[in-house]
């Protein structure tokens, strides 16, 4: 549970701050002469024994002895007390003499004999004299197995220490409420670390675990931090058990075996029930010969308890004690007979299942129908990762290697489903060496092109996924590979590769009836080149929410044909659902496609919480795609908001990624960014060639859909360049688009590119850019032609029709938080003649009290951990309200926060 640094007082816990400050006030009372005991008790492996050494480790200055209780010696009288005073016995003759006879008698020095009193007064004068030397640390472990004289003693130590310079830690299994030597300590009770301090610590004792081995763990130990030191792994059947540790044997195993055989059986029962059940442990127990005076004996043993009608061991770990510890027949016959009793209830049938696969050692093709029944009722209900164990065990079960092969295909597609990619592949082998690669596919659904589509090559995707569209028999599941052999192709940035699978799709959707085929007729049109092609209606798009994830088109797709909110509403709505399940790959491969929408509309908090959670998320699964997607919204928004670094840094993580697996879609958003980035500001050569990679035959980053969302950019950034053909070729694309297809974000952003090259007309084409209906639902898009347009009219002189255009953009800028165009927007106010509100002013009225908090303690300097801890929320929650309080007050950096005046309006300092 803990690291210790040599030579150091570092000592790291985790889950244990509260514990760890009790314990610097004991020895900072200690320090100043106000000494005290103090117990700590807790189930065996709980920590106790790391705080003793936590408190050792912090007690700079002080002398530090301890010692700790033992079975074996317990009945030996003063053997703890020995071990505590073996170096101070030099020190004994300084005592009084009655007191060092004593004390020399009680350690077996001499055969004096006395009362345990003057034994007790010996030990307090020699530790407290000691002690005023310098300070005094004592530890005692297992408290409950020290020999009863010295527990006597070091109690009446304890009893007396509130006017020395002694600290005594004591540590304890039981409640020293009750009665017994440590009675009126004050004690602290260690409760099992939560699940994030669990996941810490599993994480600095195995740095390579597997994530399901972390989760199940963390599970299985229930907050034991011994536990979770020891327990390497959880399955969840019943019949698949925790490995114990001989530390947990030792702790637990020496109180269970006292017990008569009718109650281990019935321990037995319980832990391999494993869920609490009395009348089901009690009717299986029965079937064993373990009846009532069992059940009675194993009450009053404390080891199983009753809350209610619930069953539960004394801790949890005693159940995996009592279970590691039997033998295999024996744990066959519980798991038989709990089997014997669930058959008379179909609800269970899923738990009978379990442990009839527990009871069994052979191939049994009744037992792995049954798992496989219950895995796909796991499946249906989200419970993939529940649904991947029982379709394993269901294929080592299985008599048939075509059953074999047909349940390891399952398993595959359930991990890929949860997050278990390298399972997936693992389970897709297996399958792949018992069965034909034409079978697997028809019983994975696909799953390799799927994976490869997800985590892999795109043209590599676009073969798998198309050969398993062809030969899958179900229409739906087919319908579904084609069209993501359609995305794979456009990811590839391969019209080619593209029009191919489109053809295939096109044949499966004229030859089924189904919702899904008549959504994918209509939105066939958005991947087609055709020349005539019918404009964006919202009837396309509302189907969508009916259909399967893998029918939705990429967001950037979605954006060209104008169609950002309708597709963000539906991808919202599905969002819900995912959340409700385990679907962990369906999530993340869902979630950057609204962050992207996000940006599109203006919701940019939002985009980037959705983006910066499911970018963790997607590294913590291994989904590389998902996660540049991620990478490319928050470059995006680091573009659009002026932060050059973060796009540079997140852009060449992309690339890394994006290229050498031929994902033009993620290269060329990534070159984007970066043109972006560069363009606003002010580097428009740099900026253009970037751009123009987007439209180079055989470049990484050539992509059409991407380079006619990047057009508009082109055209500014070739004219700032002094380059106005290759505007003129950008124009042209915006142009055409904008006539096939009627959006409004093509047509305004056609009419600004027209004035942007230089036409006579060029007031005409920004007015009928402001005037395209529809064209204001993307602000910062309009504010731009607005800027542009204000720009234009301060330089022929009109400055009084500049002002609106430009105070305008500017508030729309500032909101958002687009800090490159707001300076370029107020700049231009000033030489209109207008005195803009400086950068910073900003209303009080703008920040929520909570992000008014966070932005002064920001100001000081804090962290986000540390801001956190003053206000008590996490600091995921402090980076949000930043997020907030930077385009609201105009800032670009977090350092800028020093110089608003949080007193006087917001207003920025010199």
């Amino acid at each position: 549970m803990y690291g210790e640094e040599a030579g150091s007082t570092k000592v790291d816990l985790y889950g244990r701050d509260r514990e760890r400050q009790e314990l610097d006030r004991l020895l900072e009372g200690a320090r100043r002469g106000n000494g005290s005991a103090l117990v700590l008790w807790g189930d065996p492996g709980i920590g106790k024994t790391v705080l003793l050494e936590y408190a050792a480790a912090r007690a700079a200055g002080f002398t530090v002895l301890g010692c700790r209780g033992s079975r074996m010696e317990s009945r030996l009288a003063f053997a703890a007390l020995h071990g505590l005073l073996w170096p101070l016995v030099d020190r004994i003759g300084t005592l009084p003499k009655p007191q060092a006879d004593a004390l020399r008698g009680a350690l077996g020095h001499t055969q004096h004999t006395t009362d345990r009193f003057l034994i007790g007064v010996a030990t307090l004068t020699l530790l407290t004299e000691l002690a005023a030397e310098e300070p005094l640390l004592i530890t005692v472990d297992d408290t409950d197995q020290l020999d009863e004289p010295t527990a006597a003693c070091l109690a009446f130590v304890a009893r007396r220490l509130d006017r020395s310079r002694v600290a005594m830690l004591l540590a304890t299994h039981t409640d020293p409420a009750a009665e017994g030597p440590w009675e009126g300590r004050r004690a602290i009770g260690l409760a099992p670390i939560c699940d994030a301090d669990a996941e810490r610590l599993i994480r600095a004792e195995r740095p390579t675990a597997p994530e399901e081995t972390v989760r199940r763990t963390v599970a299985a130990a229930c907050g034991n931090p011994l536990a979770l030191r020891e327990l390497p792994a959880l399955t969840a059947g019943p019949g698949e058990r925790l490995p114990v540790g001989p530390r947990l044997r030792r702790a637990f195993g020496s109180r269970t075996s006292l017990l008569s055989p009718g109650a281990r059986s019935l321990m037995l029962v319980a832990a391999a029930e494993d869920r609490g059940d009395q009348h089901l442990v009690r009717a299986a127990a029965a079937t064993l010969g373990a009846g009532a005076a069992a059940w009675d004996e194993v009450l009053r043993s404390g080891l199983l308890t009753l809350q209610g009608a619930t069953l539960r061991f004394k801790a949890p770990l005693v159940g995996a004690v009592v279970y590691d510890a039997a033998p295999f027949a024996e744990r066959q016959a519980a798991h038989r007979a709990l089997a014997q009793v669930l058959e008379r209830d179909a609800v269970e049938e899923g738990l009978r299942a379990w442990h009839l696969a527990a009871a069994t050692d052979v191939a049994d093709e009744a037992v792995a129908e049954l798992l496989e029944r219950t895995a796909r009722h796991d499946a249906a209900s989200g419970g993939n990762a529940s649904a991947v164990r029982a379709l394993l065990r269901a294929s080592e079960l299985s008599p048939d290697p075509v059953d074999a092969a047909r349940r390891l295909s399952l398993g595959a597609l359930a991990a890929w489903e949860c997050g278990q990619v390298a399972r997936a592949r693992d389970l897709l082998d297996q399958a792949g060496r018992l069965s034909p690669a034409q079978k697997v596919a028809e019983d994975s659904g696909g799953l390799s092109g799927l994976i490869e589509f997800a985590h892999g090559d795109q043209e590599d995707a676009h073969r798998l996924l198309l050969r398993d569209a062809t030969s899958v028999s179900d229409r739906t599941r087919a319908m579904e590979l084609a069209c993501l052999a359609v995305r794979a192709g456009w990811a590839a940035g391969s019209p080619d590769r593209q029009a191919s699978a489109l053809r295939r799709l096109s044949e499966l959707t004229c030859e089924t009836d189904t919702p899904e085929a008549s959504v994918l007729s209509a939105l066939a049109p958005w991947w087609s080149d055709a020349e005539a092609v019918p404009p964006f209606a919202e009837d396309v798009t509302a189907p969508l929410g009916t259909v399967s994830w893998r029918l939705m088109p990429p967001a950037p797709l979605a954006a060209a044909w104008g169609a950002e909110r309708a597709v963000s509403d539906v991808l919202g709505r599905k969002l819900e659902v995912l959340r409700c399940t385990d679907a962990t790959n369906a999530l993340v491969l869902t979630v950057p496609q609204t962050a992207t929408l996000d940006i599109v509309t203006g919701r940019w908090s939002q985009a980037r919480a959705n983006a910066t959670e499911t970018l963790r998320l997607a590294e913590e699964i291994g989904a590389p795609h998902a996660a540049s997607q991620c990478r490319n919204s928050l470059g995006w928004l680091a573009a659009l908001s002026g932060d050059e670094e973060a796009v540079t840094e997140l852009s060449a993580v992309t690339l890394q990624l994006s290229v050498p697996r031929r994902v033009r879609a993620l290269t060329a958003a990534a070159y984007w960014n970066q043109g972006q980035a560069a363009l606003f500001a002010g580097r428009a050569e740099e900026a253009l060639e970037f751009l123009v990679r987007l439209t180079e035959p055989g470049h990484d980053a050539a992509h059409g859909t991407f380079a006619l969302l990047a057009a508009a950019d082109t055209v500014e950034a070739a004219v700032r360049a002094g380059r106005p053909a290759v505007g003129e070729a950008a124009a042209e694309v915006l142009g055409s688009w904008a006539r096939r297809t009627g959006v409004p974000w093509a047509v305004a952003a056609a009419h600004r590119s027209r004035a942007l090259l230089g036409s006579d007309r060029a007031e005409e084409w920004f007015e009928r850019a402001l005037r395209v209906p529809g064209a204001a639902d993307r602000p910062f898009w309009h504010s731009r032609t607005r800027l542009l347009y204000g720009e234009w009219l301060r330089r022929a002189k009109r400055r009084t029709e500049a002002r609106p255009h430009l105070a305008e953009a500017a508030e729309t800028f500032a909101r958002l938080g687009a800090q490159p165009m707001l300076v370029r927007a107020r700049s231009e106010l000033e030489l209109t003649g207008s005195q803009p509100r400086p950068a910073g002013v900003a209303e009080e009225s703008l920040l929520t009290p909570q992000e008014l908090r966070v932005a002064k303690l920001a100001a000081e300097g804090l962290t986000n951990k540390e801001i956190a801890c003053h206000l008590l929320i996490s600091p995921r929650t402090v980076g949000h309200h930043l997020s907030n309080v930077f385009p609201k007050l105009g800032l670009a950096a977090r350092s800028e926060l020093a110089r608003v005046d949080f007193d006087n309006g917001l207003r920025m300092n010199a």
